[in-house]
């Protein structure tokens, strides 16, 4: 195992964490690369005939209960759930509950 996966394996154990914050050689290397975030608010399945029939004003109906909590991705990976939340007139989210490392694997 090469040193960058001994670092990688440790921050999944309890406690790991601290490699990211204390940052580690191989890891502070790794806290520039940009990550696309994007949260999704929930889906729908639709034909592509009513795909078609969509125009300004109408209404597509969404696989989540008002007030769930929203998936938050990064590079397409669940990470976390939260809610929506306003910053300075701009639409955020509040991390609500971190997915469990050992969950975002499964994903991949």
């Amino acid at each position: 195992m090469t040193q960058m996966e001994d670092n990688l394996t440790a921050t999944a154990e309890p406690g790991g964490e601290e490699l990211w914050k204390n940052g580690s050689p191989n890891l502070r290397l790794l806290q520039e690369i940009d990550v696309r975030l994007s949260v999704e608010v929930g889906s729908a399945q639709l034909r592509i005939r009513d795909l078609l029939n969509l125009n300004e004003g109408s209404v597509v109906e969404l696989d989540r209960q008002a007030g769930a909590p929203l998936d938050v991705f990064a590079n397409g990976t669940l990470i976390a759930k939260g809610e929506v939340v306003t910053v300075g007139g701009r639409f955020g989210v509040r991390v609500t509950d971190i997915v469990a490392p050992g969950e975002r694997v499964k994903d991949i």
